[in-house]
């Protein structure tokens, strides 16, 4: 829905500073020339560069109405809330910018465009798009993608938001600079905003889960060299149940690990330790053996090292490396080639 035209407006109240504006970061990071303001009315005027650490030269304003005056025409509901719930104070901004003439892109839980006093506003022309909702045509998972010929490879990891999306689309852009035939798979809102499609896992009802993965995989298979499977979720995390799905409807062939530099505890749950990168490793490989599929092995680590000094990041990268015997980088600061390097040696 998003074509090279638009020009978007990042609706991000009180989250620039945190984990939940990750959608705002990724649109920053991957779609830089089409972002033109960012709204949030606790950090107007500062930096973006300084506030989000993303090097990014579009100013931080008040409102919808001050964004629509430098441009925008596309407004992103760009956060990603614990739940999927709209804030309340966003849907006065929603109203605005639809009552302007501005397009919205909706990647929360619902379907804004049934909303019973948003949806009468959209204007003529004018479109929402709501990402997070289940796609028609689904059936169970059968395991075929086993029967497929390209090398698969799903991004998992130690916690949630931990940098997967990431991971699998940088080692998707220097496969294609390689002149692979590489594609990266979505199954979460975010990743979908970016492609333009994708599976939006957790809307899925759990009986089509991994059928839905699957149906995507097959879709891609036939026609490419590898695909970068966007993973969801941890194993780790009590509450999180869509890397399972996802294991058994892409049917990996190789798995690359994401994980946190420094990071002890799963966030927000500071009695579920992360266990040694041995440990998640061996665990990660044994549930994809039992799971119908080949028996595929993690590959490499991708290391998140958020707000760490290069040489601070060099150092937990190698870290990773030398705990758990395989290559190792933080795919934004060192590159993926390393990662790359792995899935297609084996």
């Amino acid at each position: 829905m998003i074509g090279p035209e638009h020009r978007l407006a990042l609706l991000m109240h009180d989250h620039t500073r945190d984990r939940h504006g990750k959608m705002g970061f990724a649109l920053m990071r991957y779609r830089p020339s089409q972002v033109v303001a960012v709204i949030d009315c606790t950090a107007v005027g500062e930096s973006l560069s300084d506030v989000t650490g993303i090097d990014h030269p579009a100013p931080i304003v008040a409102s919808v109405s001050e964004a629509m005056a430098i441009g925008a025409d596309v407004l992103v509901v760009a956060v990603a809330t614990s739940g999927g719930v709209l804030p309340a104070d966003f849907r006065a901004e929603l109203a605005a910018g639809l009552r302007a003439g501005m397009n919205v892109v909706y990647p929360l839980h619902g379907r804004l465009s049934d909303d019973p006093e948003l949806a009468p506003i959209v204007q003529p022309g004018r479109w929402i798009w709501d990402v997070r909702v289940e796609p028609d045509g689904l059936m169970p998972g059968t395991g075929q993608a086993a029967g497929l010929t390209c090398r698969r490879v799903l991004t998992v990891g130690t916690d949630m938001a931990i940098g997967k999306m990431t991971a699998a689309l940088e080692c998707d852009r220097v496969a294609r600079e390689r002149g692979l035939r590489s594609a990266f798979l979505a199954s979460g809102q975010i990743g979908i905003t970016l492609s333009g499609d994708g599976v939006p896992l957790d809307a899925v009802r759990i009986d089509f889960a991994s059928g839905s993965i699957e149906q995507l995989v097959m879709r891609h298979g036939d026609d490419h060299d590898v695909l970068w499977v966007e993973g969801q979720g941890s194993l780790l995390h009590p509450s999180s149940t869509a890397w399972l799905p996802l294991i058994r409807g892409s049917c990996p062939t190789h798995m690359v690990l994401c994980t946190r530099a420094g990071q002890s505890h799963v966030d927000r749950f500071r009695s579920v330790p992360v266990p040694p990168l041995p440990e998640v490793i061996r665990t990660y490989e044994a549930v994809a053996a039992i799971a119908g599929g080949p028996a595929a092995r993690i590959v490499g680590i991708s290391v998140n090292c958020g707000r760490l000094s290069d040489a601070e990041a060099r150092v937990a990268v190698d870290q990773a490396a030398s705990e758990s015997g395989l290559p190792a980088t933080d795919v934004l600061r060192f590159g993926a080639d390393v990662l790359v390097d792995a899935v297609m040696a084996s």
